[in-house]
């Protein structure tokens, strides 16, 4: 990983947080994002633990990860936009708001932000460095991805018992044929982002 760059102007202890979201390509379910933070010199120990981009973890691997994530951490967290606001301001600016409410949450002030993706936070009172792929490059923004992709599959498990048709429990609110079907079949949630093309399309909603 590749963020020693965005460090070296700093001191050990100066804190630094992370920030990831999930669930942008999703029809389903809230946008979440996930920041954390912590001082520099710690930084390096979440590689020790076996942190990194939560897509190249198993399912087990990531849920085993996050109490050792939230041990090691200064201070996490999570950020989340509703269906109905992502299909209000866009998935972007949806998921933009929900990495500024997380970093917003954070009891500790960060003196640098490492932001996953080319998007730069607006009204963030802090320096930021926006890296592409970043959940690849940085265990800082590694950290946040596992723990925001552990709690929004949570939430898609708890949303499979009370709309089970939609294979929700192992689609994760994706746009698997399964699920694009059932759309077809049973039509739409109040938790379908409805300005999505698969389910207003099924549904010639736009």
């Amino acid at each position: 990983m590749d963020d020693g760059f965005a460090l070296d102007s700093l001191s050990p202890t100066a804190l630094v947080a992370g920030v990831d979201e999930v669930g942008r390509g999703c029809l389903f379910g809230e946008v979440v994002a996930v920041a954390v933070v912590m001082p520099v010199s710690a930084i390096a120990l979440l590689a020790d633990l076996g942190v990194k981009d939560s897509k190249k973890l198993s399912p087990k691997k990531r849920e085993a990860l996050v109490p050792q994530i939230q041990s090691l951490v200064t201070d996490y967290a999570v950020g989340v936009v509703d269906v109905a606001t992502i299909d209000k301001i866009n998935i972007l600016q949806a998921s933009l708001s929900a990495m500024y409410d997380a970093l917003t949450q954070l009891k500790h002030t960060p003196e640098l932000c490492l932001v996953d993706g080319n998007q730069a936070i607006s009204r963030l009172p802090y320096p930021q460095i926006t890296m592409v792929q970043g959940d690849g490059r940085s265990p800082l923004i590694a950290a946040a991805s596992i723990l925001a992709k552990v709690w929004r599959d949570e939430k898609m498990v708890e949303y499979s018992q009370q709309y089970p048709h939609y294979d929700l429990e192992h689609n994760k609110g994706y746009g698997s044929k399964k699920h694009i079907r059932a759309i077809g079949q049973y039509g739409i949630t109040p938790h379908h982002r409805r300005s999505f093309a698969p389910v207003s399309r099924q549904l010639n909603l736009f």
